[in-house]
């Protein structure tokens, strides 16, 4: 397996990292543990080295799962977590809680569940519009500083807490959405991390399971998928969005790739500082994705794909109303 660098080179990593959420949340019923170790520890067997979690995912069984499975090869691999949501007894989010000392009792329950010492990366999961990010920022420092954590990320910030979060505490990673259908992070959002040094670190880089090319308008979701309340997952909006898997169809066909292959290839073209965390719960799409890091795209068939995509326009919002609404400007 390949590695890259996050921020500055600071946190070594492979260039494809495992999101481990849909394993326990998110996308229909939970895998067994059985299942669930087995995959992460395939994933390790094939060299990837970075894993995402975080305390949201369940609520703290991800967490649990990860720290199960990556217990006995812990000084090989990176952990990526995440706080910032208040959670209630019955394991709920009740909204953001990003106070420091929310965030201190966070650190110390994510450490006892994944079964370590320290948090590798550890992320603001959403800007929390009541605490000032020099707060967040500060205590993450603290700490670092203690050996609790190691580097400091945010998800889904907005370029003006990005620059004020890095003058207190250097940010190692950003993660937020990114893929071939969801390019916004490229217009402000890539500057600064280049500017400051910062990873990037795209969730959903195959469009939470569309752009596989395994699913169409007539898809029909678990109960429990949060697709159904996506819109861009609608029925209708599914089937417009088509035309970006046509795209990968035909770019895959002659490499004697898979749609996803390309579009996870693609994302890694775009800069040595991104590192995808494609997830999965199936052991032939964890080394499809693997395999994507030894694809090629030539620079005529980079341009295609960026052609294509530029006349294809995704219809649909990637979050409900009340998801939108904590993503940062």
């Amino acid at each position: 397996m390949k590695t890259r660098k996050l921020g500055n080179g600071q946190l070594e990593v492979s260039a494809l990292g495992l999101g481990c959420m849909g394993l326990s949340f998110g996308y229909g019923p939970a895998v067994d543990d059985k299942v669930g170790i087995d995959l992460i520890r395939a994933a390790v067997d094939q060299g990837v080295t970075f894993f995402d979690t975080a305390e949201v995912y369940g609520a703290y069984t991800n967490e649990e799962l990860v720290g199960k499975a990556l217990s006995p090869v812990r000084d090989q691999v990176v952990i990526a977590t995440k706080f910032g949501f208040a959670i209630d007894e019955h394991g709920i989010q009740t909204g953001l809680n990003s106070r420091p000392e929310h965030i201190r009792e966070v650190a110390e329950a994510c450490l006892r569940r994944l079964q370590t010492d320290h948090i590798d990366l550890f992320y603001q999961h959403r800007i929390d519009p009541d605490v000032p990010i020099e707060d967040v920022a500060g205590t993450v420092k603290e700490l670092i500083a203690e050996g609790k954590v190691g580097h400091f990320g945010l998800s889904e910030a907005g370029v003006d807490n990005i620059r004020r979060a890095h003058a207190v505490q250097p940010v190692t990673a950003l993660q937020s959405e990114y893929s071939l259908w969801w390019r916004e992070q490229e217009e402000e959002i890539f500057p600064i991390l280049e500017e400051l040094g910062i990873g990037f670190v795209p969730f959903s880089p195959l469009g939470k399971g569309f752009l596989t090319g395994k699913m169409d308008e007539n898809t029909i979701f678990a109960e429990n998928d949060f697709r159904n309340k996506v819109p861009r997952f609608f029925e209708e909006n599914r089937k417009a969005n088509l035309a970006f898997v046509e795209l990968l169809k035909r770019i895959a066909d002659e490499k004697q790739a898979t749609p996803a292959q390309v579009a996870l290839a693609w994302l890694l073209a775009q800069q040595p500082w991104i590192v995808p965390i494609p997830g999965t719960t199936k052991r032939h799409r964890l080394e499809e994705n693997i395999a994507s890091v030894s694809l090629e795209l030539s620079e005529s068939e980079l341009a295609e794909i960026n052609a294509g995509t530029s006349r294809i326009e995704a219809i649909g919002q990637r979050y409900p109303a009340a998801a939108q609404k904590m993503i940062d400007r």
